[in-house]
């Protein structure tokens, strides 16, 4: 075991609440349509937030008998059983093999929405559409009639679904208590655009009478008049969004945000006003989607992710919880209290809980067992490393389904990305230079091979097709377990180097560099009193 991995234990004691996973306000999710990619891939992102150790899984494709049934699964125990298909398609992650991906946030909604009637919470009804649809529309028949007919148990999700074609988002609300069904819209995003969500109702106007791009119960409407949520005398359009989750300061706080920064950053040119991300008097909610400035690729969706509103007067590594060294991480509960009046951190899309984030991969010009790749990364986008699962791939590399939030394995991928991010809140704004410097030559090398990987992919189809999978699943599992020997290397590398205030510098020997001169004329400024030491000049006491 290397130094680092035996200062993980003792470090991390203090820093991760062991245990349960934490609700939080979490997830974000990017949408990117073919025309809005450089390679004519549809793509979506999901960062899955919350205190958790992930094990990534695979479903394989499977026959069933006539008559036999599917058992649906809370997150207690059995809810119910529903008719099984003939055939089940294989899925990997949250892909499957006819390239079908699925992603979601949690926007929460009006409580009273809940229903207790039914069987489906919104994972499993993402897991049953990728079992039995090969595109996005059959995908969210699959998921509305079963929410309609056994019912649908969760709060609002905003749920992200990709073919290698289409990209459309599905918005679905329960009900309210003793009620079975769901309510719901689901939109297709132009070709061209690129869309997100954040834990908030993204969808405002809908056309009522265009399935090719619009789709919906048919109680949307009416279910809104009905509760008091929409006055259709006000002359005002019907917003999904307005009635099933309206707006509050903190939710559009901790979400909007999000999708402001993603879209400032892939439109520079829009110029999109901060002012609705802090719900200021006049300002209007950011658009479904956008154009980009330029068509996007799998790095670029990846770099969207790894924000903390950099450049923005929202930076979480400049304000004073940033402290000397600029940490971005912002310490749970995010809401809090002085002085009699309630207060929140900021809420960035690089986050400390994140357990894994995707990027997507869906291509229409390659054959499905090629085409389909999940970029896959444990822990803080910001600080770790993607690295590609195709949908042909036959099993996860051991490290990806080892270990437990309750107890730290040195095997674990997801506890080494963890190490290092949270190893890196002592002297940030130095370490994150060597982190990035590990993590971009990674990238280079994984992004770099791709073509040649699946050029040979390419040729085992007309050659040995039956290969494919054996020789995708050695690939991809080599380069995890050997970009998780890296990390490791790299925690090495900053255990030694930043050690007891001390920065190593190349010879190996311990330098006081101390802290930046504005934090000390800010200690001046805003501490105690401190005289200067006797006996020095002025100019030797200078910062």
């Amino acid at each position: 075991m290397s130094r680092a991995q035996n200062a993980v234990v003792v470090f991390l004691a203090s820093a991760v609440a062991l245990g349960l996973p934490v609700k939080t306000d979490a997830c974000t999710s990017i949408l990117v349509t073919k025309g809005a990619s450089v390679d004519g891939s549809t793509m979506i992102s999901y960062s899955a937030d919350a205190e958790f150790h992930p094990r990534p899984r695979i479903i394989p494709a499977a026959d069933h008998k006539p008559g036999s049934k599917k058992e649906i699964r809370g997150w207690r125990g059995v809810l119910g059983h529903v008719p099984e298909v003939r055939h089940t398609y294989k899925v990997v992650g949250l892909m499957n093999e006819h390239q079908l991906a699925i992603g979601e946030t949690t926007f929460g909604g009006r409580t009273e929405l809940k229903s207790n009637k039914g069987i489906f919470h919104y994972y499993p009804l993402m897991l049953i559409a990728l079992e039995r649809a090969k595109t996005a529309r059959e995908a969210i028949t699959v998921m509305t009639s079963l929410v309609e007919k056994y019912g649908y148990i969760s709060e609002g999700e905003s749920i992200s679904i990709a073919d290698k074609n289409e990209v459309w988002l599905l918005e679905i609300v329960g009900p309210g208590k003793n009620r079975r069904g769901a309510i719901w819209v689901a939109v297709r995003i132009p070709d061209g655009m690129v869309a997100a969500h954040a834990n908030m109702s993204r969808i405002h106007r809908f056309p009522l009478n265009d399935p090719d791009n619009a789709r919906y119960s048919k109680n949307v409407i009416k279910y809104a008049i009905k509760k008091g949520y929409y006055n259709p005398k006000s002359n005002k359009p019907f917003s999904f969004s307005n009635a099933y989750n309206p707006p509050t300061h903190e939710q559009v706080k901790v979400a909007e945000r999000r999708v402001w920064s993603i879209f400032r950053r892939a439109a520079p040119s829009l110029k999109l006003s901060p002012d609705y991300s802090s719900l200021l008097p006049g300002s209007k909610p950011y658009p479904l989607f956008i154009k980009p400035d330029r068509k996007l690729s799998v790095r670029d969706v990846i770099a969207l992710h790894r924000d903390h509103y950099e450049g923005t007067r929202f930076d979480t590594t400049k304000d004073h919880l940033a402290g000397p060294f600029g940490a971005p991480d912002r310490w749970r509960p995010l809401k809090w209290e002085a002085g009699g009046k309630k207060y929140s951190w900021e809420r960035p899309i690089a986050t400390q809980q994140v357990g894994f984030v995707y990027v997507s991969q869906s291509r229409a010009d390659f054959p499905d067992a090629i085409g389909g790749v999940n970029w896959f990364g444990m822990d803080n986008p910001y600080t770790n490393v993607f690295v590609p699962f195709y949908t042909s791939i036959t099993r996860f590399p051991k490290s990806y389904v080892t270990g437990k939030l309750s107890h730290f394995t040195p095997e674990s991928a997801w506890w080494a990305y963890n190490f290092v991010a949270n190893y890196a809140n002592l002297r940030y704004s130095y370490m994150i230079k060597d982190i990035q410097k590990v993590q971009q030559e990674i990238e280079d090398v994984i992004f770099g091979l791709q073509p040649a990987v699946e050029q040979a992919a390419r040729h085992l189809r007309k050659t040995n097709p039956e290969m494919i999978g054996p020789y995708l699943t050695q690939y991809c599992n080599s380069t995890a377990e050997e970009t998780l020997q890296k990390w490791w290397d790299l925690a090495d590398l900053l255990i030694t180097k930043y050690n007891d205030g001390y920065i190593q510098n190349p010879k190996g020997r311990p330098q006081e560099i101390g802290y930046p001169k504005k934090w000390l004329e800010q200690e001046l400024e805003q501490g105690p009193k401190r005289a200067p030491i006797r006996g020095e000049k002025a100019q030797d006491r200078e910062l």
